[in-house]
């Protein structure tokens, strides 16, 4: 056990992550195959990749974190009749240079996805590809998959196509400075102003970004807003966490996303294409969300029903906006994980509750999620024509294994994370805190405190709690190396 710390910083927490992803099963580091085959690739050997529209004029910018460098989407607007709006999403096309039983492509089957921790981002592709030759990076001419959706004043799909394209970024923005500026409490950054027209452009992408959310809200998506807390370091130690909120900008790309993979889900659906399907299946402990409304003074059916639950959500920020974020992690973790399943055609997927959408997918994130790439590579057989590239079997295994793999990497990331949280508070054994707990199971009982936002486990005093009660709690023990933080009930 380790009480007392003399490392602080990333390179602990990187020997941590390493140690974790063997044992879970990933790998951290590429293969000798797969560095061979990377030194193979210089370029982008087709910018065109066999697509048939130019659309490298179009004012195309990215909207990421600040520090990201593997960029999967861009998106434009353009405004059409009786103010409606054309919204194009590109997504990088990564099977370029990304063959299927490749080296590299083993690499990303095996860990599925980019994996985020504390010390150390574990791409699923190399940063030659994921950050340079298939990042659609700014002022590069790259191959792009483009979601073409016409969105009219209700917030309503009127059109949608999809096509090869070839594009180009003209502004890479960051979540924070837009957000601030579509809200009012920020200037206009350089790099949009660098950009003629680039400002209006992203005003009406807002404005169509709000009305698709008001939309899927209305049909029952759930408003769910958590605390996402990253650590801050001064000179490789750990000095605190930022706890990172939601704004108009990663709004308008959570919104424009959700629109394309559901796009994505319909196009390939009626070309009787089986694909792989995301999904959130109704509640697991439903009985205990219908309990935390009781409690708020509010009435649930006894069904899951996902209008009902998102009044109740509406109602709860409005009421409480400070502690709606403890609220919204009871409730996701009530709601259970997500699965990817295989749709085969005439046979409609269960659809993703929490979002409120039939149809859905995961396709536009294909630098960092293996099931992107999946369905990239099946989207480009069936607008070029080709042969499928996997059967339905092979789908169903890819599923199963995304899946468990995805969970995985949750687990992985959660593990850094708490080290890390552990490393911050290794000088505050016995302080108390004001706490929620967040998970009430057989294998133990699990509390998140509220400043600094750190969760950790209930050894003590533990009888009678269950997810969504808020309570007091001691600090009795940490071990950075295991992750663990214990309390005790005070």
């Amino acid at each position: 056990m380790m009480n007392n710390i003399d490392g602080k910083g990333r390179e602990t927490l990187e020997q941590i992550a390493r140690r974790v992803m063997v044992e879970r099963g990933f790998q951290p580091d590429f293969s000798t195959e797969a560095i061979n085959q990377l030194a193979k690739i210089q370029e982008v050997h087709d910018a065109t990749g066999g697509a048939t529209k130019d659309l490298r004029n179009l004012l195309w910018a990215s909207i990421d974190n600040d520090d990201s460098l593997d960029l999967d989407q861009l998106t434009v607007g353009e405004a059409l009749p009786d103010n409606a709006v054309r919204i194009r999403v590109a997504v990088a096309d990564v099977d370029m240079l990304v063959k299927r039983d490749t080296a590299i492509d083993e690499h990303a089957y095996q860990n599925t996805t980019s994996i985020y921790t504390a010390g150390k981002t574990f791409p699923m592709l190399p940063e030659k590809l994921s950050t340079d030759l298939t990042s659609l990076n700014f002022q590069e001419d790259r191959p792009a998959i483009v979601i073409d959706m016409v969105i009219n004043d209700s917030g309503e799909l009127k059109s949608r196509d999809i096509y090869l394209a070839t594009v180009r970024n003209h502004a890479k923005l960051a979540y924070g400075s837009v957000g601030a500026w579509l809200e009012g409490t920020g200037p206009v950054s350089d790099a949009i102003t660098a950009v003629p027209s680039l400002a209006d452009n992203l005003r009406m992408q807002d404005r169509v970004a709000q009305k698709l959310k008001t939309k899927r809200h209305e049909h029952g998506a759930l408003d769910l807003q958590t605390l996402e807390a990253r650590p801050v370091f001064e000179e490789d130690v750990i000095k605190d966490l930022h706890v990172e909120a939601k704004n108009r900008a990663t709004e308008l790309i959570e919104d424009f996303m959700i629109a394309a993979n559901d796009v994505t889900a319909c196009f390939l659906s009626d070309k009787q294409v089986p694909s792989l399907r995301r999904v959130v299946r109704t509640p697991k402990r439903w009985d205990r969300i219908v309990e935390i409304a009781a409690q708020n003074n509010y009435q649930l059916p006894a069904e899951p029903d996902s209008k009902a639950l998102e009044l109740f959500l509406i109602k709860q920020k409005a009421a409480n906006p400070i502690t709606f974020p403890d609220l919204s992690l009871s409730i996701i973790k009530l709601l259970g994980s997500g699965e990817y399943i295989v749709e085969l055609p005439n046979e409609p997927a269960p659809g993703h509750f929490g979002l409120a959408v039939q149809d859905y997918t995961h396709s536009t994130a294909p630098n960092r999620r293996f099931p992107d790439l999946i369905t990239e590579r099946i989207l480009k057989a069936t607008l070029v024509g080709s042969p499928l590239p996997y059967s339905q079997d092979e789908l169903r295994e890819l599923a199963a294994h995304c899946t468990q793999k995805e969970d995985d990497a949750k687990k992985v990331e959660r593990l850094v994370a708490k080290s890390a949280a552990a490393m911050l508070l290794s000088s505050r054994i016995g302080d108390q805190f004001d706490a929620i707990c967040t998970g009430a199971a057989d294998k133990g009982t699990w509390v998140r405190i509220f400043n600094p936002p750190v969760e950790g486990r209930l050894l003590y005093g533990f009888q009678g709690i269950d997810v969504g009660n808020r309570l007091k709690v001691k600090l009795i023990h940490i071990d950075v190396e295991q992750g663990f933080i214990d309390f005790k009930k005070a």
